[in-house]
């Protein structure tokens, strides 16, 4: 067995450098514990003050985030955040990172990034119903990268499939800065009834702490410590702190958490996954939230390899765990649940009023701290940012010149970003559990909810260009286009859930890009009525001092009352008047035919107005549910005419359409806009609900795009587009 270093040598030879906590922490800890911590205390303070569970850099940002309107049941804080959506039901939904796991083990990697989030949706007591992705990776060019791309998918949908969760959407983007450092964002959404909301806390002295699930082994070990630093190319990849998942394992342990949430309530006093750092963050984090303490016997915790330290134990990040508080005398009754699942489920300790965190190991207390100061005492540093130099120059605003309209458009169409997805969600099952009305490929996912008359919308959106020129409009418009796409299926707009994908913070420019693209989401969610109900941090995206451009991920849920009212992209007759609702102005920078055309973006962002973007989304949500539309689409990367050959695909219906500016204009990505199709017999009233926030383009035909510019021409065959754009990741991918 590994002989530990005493307090004295660990004041010394500061083996917690290495786990990522700073000299200063250390002395912070020590002097608030009142003596020298020893090897297993000093490892615990590594994972709990990590980044990752502690936020001690971004809890100030984060604290400006507007969590709470008059539908939200439970925000930041638990498992997942819960949102009221009639007919006594609720939906409960949270995003996770899993960037530096993926990148260097991408199928482990992103396998264990889509279990852990489905443990916080029934951690709550809710059902999981679907699973979306947001993933970023370098352009596919060379070996590398499409084996890191190959994995990560296989990763993501062989869990999702082996236990039966449909990935029903998401979103894929390619650009040079996540070349080294991959981005693998997964949320997860679940539905329940509002009267069965679980929180995770330990509350009632002597009442028993039981593990459930999987045994734990050496793998994950600090894997928290491990997502808060960055990475060196000329260090070996640290594949000891990835994860092993286990999809039927987790499978057994979702359907036996949910009969205890369903059948034994008065028996469950709280439930928390065992996520970042272990056995230790779902444990204490328990304790603090019911402000008690607890004693563990780690003797009885079951182990799959012999003699693991205490160090190694807490630290454990394996897979499908979960740790249940139950009240005494009710023991029995839960464990015999799990043992009908095959599931070890153990009685480790008892919940305390004294506040202490204490383990026992043969016998010997091996840690005795305060809970507080595993959870509320962490330091937070209250960062200021500086304004990167590169952003505080001028710059000159990108102009595309002359262009060929049917070249370009090629051009767009078969860019990755841009290109149809298939070759990627074809391997996720989007049908199982029956639900999925609308799966991947559209402007977002469309599920039924069980024993109602609702559906619901479902979304991921990211854009790093945009942030990368301006962090607070970047991130205000991350948000909308989260909403746009929502609105563009007739569903409400709910709440967000977000990963935000940043560089160091300790950096004064990286902690910019953070503390404004947060001003920018805030804006917008108030702007919008979506607030923030969960998410997490994932910093220190930097390989060799390089950060990623900022790219947070906003996950959105949006609520359908009446399902004859559900929209998609699709043209769906030819003679039906064309409209784009927004104004269409030069917009350029950090655009999509920016990077293709020069390899990089730059210039400013112009300011988004978000009264105008949510008059345009109310507009359109509306003549959804008036059944005035036929077709509903929202204009992003690639401008309106991509977004017009994208609606043209479905049923090989083209369109007609004429404006009086500039060939570039089609390209432009100003935002705020949506293409509808009007029927004939609709358009009087169409045009009576619109006003002048809709422009009419043309009308829709049979198999053919044609426009007209100013100056030029052009005409294309549908059919022959979208073979461009059906084929060009998949043939990239190869």
């Amino acid at each position: 067995m590994q002989t530990e270093p005493t307090p004295t040598v660990i004041k010394t030879a500061k083996p917690y450098l290495e786990w990522g906590l700073t000299e200063s922490e250390y002395d912070r800890f020590a002097e608030k514990l009142g003596r020298l911590p020893n090897y297993t205390e000093i490892g615990l303070a590594s994972g709990m003050w990590s980044e990752h569970c502690a936020y001690k850099y971004s809890k100030p940002v984060l604290k400006t985030f507007w969590t709470k309107n008059d539908r939200v049941l439970m925000g930041p804080g638990e498992g997942a955040g819960v949102i009221a959506i009639g007919e006594g039901k609720a939906v409960v939904f949270k995003a996770e990172s899993h960037n530096h796991p993926s990148a260097v083990e991408p199928y482990q990697g992103a396998a264990t990034g889509v279990g852990g989030i489905i443990r916080d949706i029934f951690s709550i007591g809710a059902k999981p119903v679907a699973i979306l992705d947001a993933l970023a990776f370098g352009y596919p060019q060379d070996a590398h990268t499409k084996q890191l791309i190959d994995q990560v998918v296989a990763g993501i949908g062989d869990y999702g499939n082996a236990i039966g969760i449909p990935t029903v959407g998401g979103e894929t983007r390619f650009a040079s800065t996540y070349q080294n450092n991959p981005l693998v964002n997964a949320m997860c959404v679940g539905v329940m009834d509002e009267s069965a909301i679980q929180r995770g806390k330990a509350a009632g002295a002597g009442n028993a702490l039981i593990y459930v699930g999987a045994k734990t082994g050496r793998d994950g070990i600090n894997g928290a410590s491990f997502a808060s630093g960055d990475f060196s190319t000329a260090e070996d990849a640290n594949r000891s702190a990835v994860q092993v998942g286990d999809p039927f394992m987790e499978k057994l342990l979702v359907d036996a958490c949910l009969e205890v949430t369903r059948d034994h309530q008065a028996a469950l006093v709280g439930m928390q996954d065992m996520g970042a750092a272990g056995l230790v963050s779902s444990t204490v984090e328990m304790a603090g939230k019911a402000n008690s303490g607890m004693t563990l016997d780690l003797d009885l915790i079951p182990q799959r390899e012999p003699n693991m330290t205490p160090f190694e134990i807490m630290l454990s990040e394996s897979q499908e765990r979960m740790m249940l508080c139950v009240r005494t005398g009710h023991e029995a009754e839960i464990i015999k649940v799990f043992k009908q699942y095959d599931l070890d489920a153990v009685v480790i300790g008892r919940v305390s009023d004294d506040h202490q965190y204490k383990l026992l190991q043969h016998g010997q207390v091996v840690c005795d701290v305060p809970v507080s100061l595993l959870t509320d005492d962490a330091p937070v540093y209250h960062q200021v940012g500086i304004k990167p130099a590169r952003l505080a120059q001028p710059a000159a605003d990108f102009d595309p010149g002359a262009i060929d309209l049917k070249k370009t458009l090629e051009a767009v169409l078969q860019d990755p970003n841009v290109a149809d997805k298939t070759a990627i969600f074809r391997r996720y099952d989007a049908q199982v559990q029956t639900n999925t009305i609308v799966g991947p490929g559209g402007d977002a996912a469309v599920i039924r909810v069980r024993g109602t008359h609702r559906a619901l919308a479902l979304t991921t959106d990211s854009n790093g260009r945009y942030l990368a020129l301006d962090p607070e409009i970047g991130g205000a418009i991350t948000v909308a286009e989260a909403a746009r796409n929502l609105v563009a299926t007739g569903a409400e707009p709910l709440g967000i859930t977000d990963c935000l994908n940043y560089g160091d913070p300790t950096k004064p420019e990286q902690f910019y890009s953070l503390a404004e693209s947060a001003k920018g989401i805030v804006a917008a969610t108030k702007a919008l009525n979506t607030p923030v109900i969960s998410g997490n941090v994932s910093l220190y995206n930097e390989t060799d001092g390089e950060a990623i451009a900022p790219s947070p991920m906003i996950g959105m849920v949006g609520l359908i009352e009446d399902l004859t009212a559900i929209m998609s992209p699709s043209f769906k007759a030819a003679g039906e008047a064309v409209y784009v609702i927004g104004q269409t102005q030069a917009e350029f920078n950090g655009r999509l035919l920016q990077q293709m055309t020069q390899g990089d973006v730059s210039g400013r962002l112009r300011p988004l107005d978000l009264a105008q973007e949510q008059e345009n989304q109310a507009l359109v949500l509306q003549a959804i549910r008036e059944h005035v539309v036929s077709a509903a689409h929202d204009v992003s990367d690639g401008g309106l005419l991509t977004a017009l050959a994208e609606m043209s695909f479905g049923r090989n219906i083209g369109a007609d359409v004429v404006a009086d500016w500039a060939p570039a204009l089609w390209f432009s990505e100003s935002q705020s806009r949506f293409i509808v199709s009007v029927p004939p017999a609709k358009i009087a009233a169409f045009e009576a609900l619109a006003g002048p926030l809709a422009t009419r383009l043309g009308r829709t035909q049979p198999g053919e795009l044609t426009v007209q510019s100013a100056g030029q021409a052009m005409a294309a065959n549908v059919a022959s587009l979208k073979q461009l754009n059906k084929e060009a990741l998949a043939w990239q991918l190869k």
